[in-house]
């Protein structure tokens, strides 16, 4: 091989490593499941997909707003959840749920990075900067169980810059807190905060009506690449010495294995171009970048590219200041309030603006029609909530959640539950095997399922 297609091919090599090579084709969304002798993995009663999604918000929220009163179907809204009221048919609040591996205890401080780092993991994380030890996430769960459904096991999305490395929350690595979702204890997820790139993975770049050309064309450079990968090591074989060709042998299996995942992925045909334009980027408004989050989660499920989401809408202990909605001050400074009344209300602002945002998913969700004609939102299992409780004395008991969807009819929304003082990860387990994860019994710190969702 010349130097000059060697020079071309490393130029070409980036496609080789990109997660969005998964995202060359797409199962059609009618009759992407069900049928005779198919597994319920990951589908409702009816044949239809059934999605899960995992959000987060950061820095609790003031408890006295958040929980209703009165538990039960007759309950009166809260004032930080009235803009859920209109479709509280469609979601259920669930008291009770902690997360006591977050508690400091013996590794003091560090509640931020304890309360992103535990949300969806369940296990108590090592303190260091350096030495990272976690647990998989119950999202990677669920995407290992459900696995060949979808074009994308999962699609792991942040409204929020990600840092991996060095020091952060009293010496917690920053990997723990700006990561929720996690593929091994010492190794996060990538997460993609463009919502531009989000797209042209899902999708592919360019114009409307261009776009799966340019899959297919991106698709040959791929195959391409790999035949002349393997043409190379052919003829490279003969002159390695014995320890050279056992690493050799070790690469040509990764490459292989990247054949392979092509060939899974054109089992599902190209994407439908959803038509219309391809964002811009990172729009300057929070509002807006927030709701195009959530809609690129919208055309995910719709378009079947996935089954399991993830959203962390900022990492615990951030510090934004909210000018769009008049405050000037950092979050995380006036989640510290003291009880000081004017602190406190407008951090009641910031989770009221936070729920809005939620309301506006929840509403495109339901409006958006599903294959068996119910809504998305019907067959969907979303959860909205924090690691953290209480952000003025950073508790992890009684954390708010929220948790929306029928799950295709195997949830029981519209009221308000107290499941006094169980952990999270008993909810996680019960979702997972909603989900076709029926082998999941145990996950992180849970002592159990919940049967009352």
């Amino acid at each position: 091989m010349n130097n000059s297609r060697r020079n071309f091919l490393r130029g070409l090599g980036a496609c080789v490593a990109l997660p969005a090579m998964q995202s060359m084709m797409a199962r059609p969304l009618i009759g992407a499941v069900g049928g005779v002798g198919a597994a319920p993995i990951a589908t409702t009663a009816t044949g239809a997909p059934l999605r899960t999604a995992f959000l987060s918000f950061p820095n609790g929220a003031i408890p006295n707003s958040w929980w209703p009163d009165e538990t039960g179907k007759n309950y009166a809204i809260s004032e930080t959840l009235k803009p859920l009221d209109s479709m509280r048919d469609s979601f259920q609040l669930l008291k009770g749920l902690d997360m006591e591996v977050a508690e400091g205890k013996q590794d003091g401080g560090g509640d931020h990075a304890r309360g992103n780092g535990t949300f969806l993991t369940g296990v108590r994380l090592n303190k260091s900067a350096t030495d990272i030890r976690a647990g998989v996430s119950i999202d990677q769960i669920i995407a290992n169980g459900v696995s060949g459904q979808t074009r994308f096991p999962s699609l792991e999305l942040a409204s929020d810059p990600v840092r991996q490395a060095s020091g952060c929350d009293s010496g917690y690595s920053c990997a723990y807190q700006y990561n929720i979702s996690w593929k091994s204890e010492s190794t996060p997820m990538a997460t993609e905060n463009n919502p531009r790139l989000v797209f042209e993975r899902l999708f592919g770049a360019g114009n409307p009506g261009q776009r799966v050309k340019n899959l297919q064309q991106r698709r040959e450079e791929q195959r391409s690449i790999l035949d002349f990968v393997m043409e190379d090591t052919r003829s490279m074989t003969r002159r390695l010495q014995r320890s050279d060709k056992q690493k050799l042998d070790e690469y040509l299996s990764g490459v292989r294995e990247l054949e392979r995942r092509i060939q899974k992925a054109e089992s599902f045909g190209d994407p439908k171009d959803p038509g219309i334009e391809t964002p811009v980027g990172i729009p300057p408004s929070h509002t807006e970048y927030v709701n195009l989050m959530y809609d690129l989660m919208v055309l995910a499920f719709q378009t079947d590219s996935t089954r399991v989401c993830s959203l962390m809408l900022g990492h615990d202990g951030d510090n934004r200041s909210y000018d769009f909605i008049g405050i000037s001050e950092g979050h995380h400074d006036l989640s510290h309030h003291q009880n000081k009344e004017d602190r406190v209300e407008k951090v009641k602002q910031i989770d009221l603006w936070y729920v809005q945002q939620f309301a506006k998913f929840l509403q495109k969700l339901e409006n958006t029609k599903d294959v068996d004609g119910n809504s998305i939102l019907h067959n969907s299992m979303v959860l909205f909530g924090s690691g953290n409780a209480d952000g003025n004395r950073h508790t992890h008991s009684d954390l708010p959640i929220v948790l929306a969807g029928s799950g295709g009819g195997r949830l029981t929304p519209g009221r308000f539950v107290d499941h006094k003082s169980k952990p999270l990860s008993n909810l996680y387990v019960t979702l997972a095997q909603q989900m076709g994860v029926e082998s999941l019994e145990r996950f992180g710190d849970s002592t159990g399922a919940i049967s009352d969702i």
